[in-house]
């Protein structure tokens, strides 16, 4: 054996069939214990539920259950302290703790696997961790839109430009951008738990494929486990890796969302934008150039979608083509959502450090809400509404006032009445009223709209949903 552990023990696991050790090549493209290990509380406390309810139901004795669930509780104190020693000759966690179980208790070690599989093992076991890492993604995320929350209450007034193709369109409020991501999010949120809800059914009992002949209790089980029922197939049980997919799936959305927002934060922190600056705590500088203040964490939170996005489709190009009802290539799902789940949770925390410690340049962001002749569906509105015009030719008369400004090399505002009567005489004074970026505004007052009032009344919603 590569790491010169006796092959002995592992085809003891087996019985009789396997005469001899595996080759080093087999070892090496078998063992999973390099990774799973991470399931090591889930694999115990799954397996104390097991015997406990093969006890209830009579299948072993109480002595022996008695036995097994120390022996287990032990093994949990020792990995947990760091006292375990993993064998790669054993393949995965689950042989892993079933060895050394038998060393410790003896022969009532050999009873724990009665009516069960290593397959409905593993996705018992699986689907807990993953279950377990989506109820901390739903706490992050959480975290996050309280984070946004903040920020858009504290900048309800406070006047940016609003951007199509990257270019000025109308002027928003930072809040109302601030809660375009709390929309975001809450989404993200609103999948994470109806995520928990379609993978909320215990896996365990299901056996091989098939199910069992032992006289089990599947509901005491997956009631113990924290699930809302068993699974109702066999079959489907053991094939199953739809809640991972799910949950990759929910990771990469959110971390498209979290690359969003941080390549705002990267193009707003350049000087050519200045709107925020983000502390020492989450920047770096240059190995070169002294002035230079990079937002890394912000870089760094848009790459580990690269990440998130490859396993889920690494897991998609898994599962693709499977036969029902178990394979090895199953093995090759747990490293992909372990990844992933490292990378959402690092990038939302980082993320939600970033949003509440960047500084908001204001003065910097109403200067740039006024350029690009923001304003001027305002004038075309004002149009329609004060003149009786059609949109579409209020929207003619405002694109030739943009080009008399633009050849002026002034804003819509610095118009004389005069210039802008001789485009259209219905024009009055009443026009300049509306031509400021405070105005634009306020204005925009229909539900869901930037005008401060609205953001707020947003603000109180999610304040009372969160």
């Amino acid at each position: 054996m590569a790491d010169g552990t006796d092959t002995k023990s592992s085809n003891q696991m087996w019985g009789g069939r396997f005469a001899s050790g595996p080759a080093a090549i087999m070892e090496e493209i078998n063992a999973s214990i390099g990774f799973d290990k991470k399931l090591f509380a889930q694999d115990i406390r799954g397996s104390i539920a097991h015997a406990t309810m093969l006890a209830h139901q009579g299948i072993i004795s109480a002595e022996d259950k008695d036995k097994i669930v120390h022996g287990l509780n032990t093994i949990l104190s020792e990995i947990e302290s760091g006292n375990f020693e993993f064998s790669r000759s054993l393949e995965d966690i689950h042989m892993n703790v079933e060895s050394r179980l038998a060393t410790l208790i003896g022969p009532a070690a050999g009873r724990l696997h009665t009516a069960r599989s290593r397959n409905d093992q593993v996705a018992l076991d699986f689907r807990l961790w993953v279950k377990e890492e989506l109820q901390k993604c739903e706490q992050a995320l959480t975290g996050l839109i309280a984070a946004f929350l903040d920020r858009a209450e504290e900048h309800a007034d406070t006047v940016m430009p609003g951007f199509t193709h990257l270019q000025t369109a109308q002027p928003v409020t930072f809040g109302h951008h601030c809660m375009a991501y709390v929309e975001m999010f809450g989404r993200d949120r609103s999948r994470v738990r109806h995520a928990i809800e379609h993978m909320d059914e215990s896996p365990i009992g299901a056996a091989a494929l098939a199910g069992t002949g032992f006289p089990i209790d599947r509901h005491m089980t997956a009631k113990a486990l924290g699930f809302r029922e068993p699974t109702r197939n066999s079959i489907d049980t053991v094939s199953d890796r739809d809640f991972a997919i799910e949950f990759l799936s929910i990771a990469a959305i959110a971390g498209m969302h979290l690359s969003r927002l941080a390549e705002e934060i990267v193009i707003w922190s350049t000087p050519q934008f200045g709107f925020v600056r983000l502390s020492d705590a989450f920047s770096t500088g240059s190995s070169i150039m002294p002035q230079k203040k990079n937002p890394d964490a912000a870089e760094l939170v848009r790459a580990k979608t690269g990440r998130i996005n490859g396993s889920l489709v690494a897991l998609l190009t898994i599962m693709k083509g499977l036969p029902l009802a178990y394979s090895k290539d199953m093995q090759e799902d747990k490293e992909q959502v372990f990844d992933a789940a490292e990378s959402l949770e690092l990038a939302i925390a980082a993320m939600t450090g970033m949003v509440r410690d960047m500084t908001i340049n204001t003065a910097r962001m109403k200067a740039a809400a006024g350029s690009g002749y923001s304003t001027a569906t305002d004038l075309a509105d004002w149009l329609v509404r004060e003149a009786g015009l059609p949109f579409r030719d209020a929207h003619h008369v405002t694109g030739r006032a943009v080009a008399l400004a633009e050849s002026k090399s002034c804003d819509l505002a610095e118009l004389s009445l005069e210039e802008l009567q001789a485009i259209n005489p219905a024009i009055t004074a009443k026009i300049f009223d509306v031509l400021t970026v405070e105005a634009s505004v306020a204005s925009r007052k229909s539900f869901g709209g930037t005008a401060p009032s609205e953001v707020r009344k947003q603000i109180a919603y999610w304040r009372a949903r969160n």
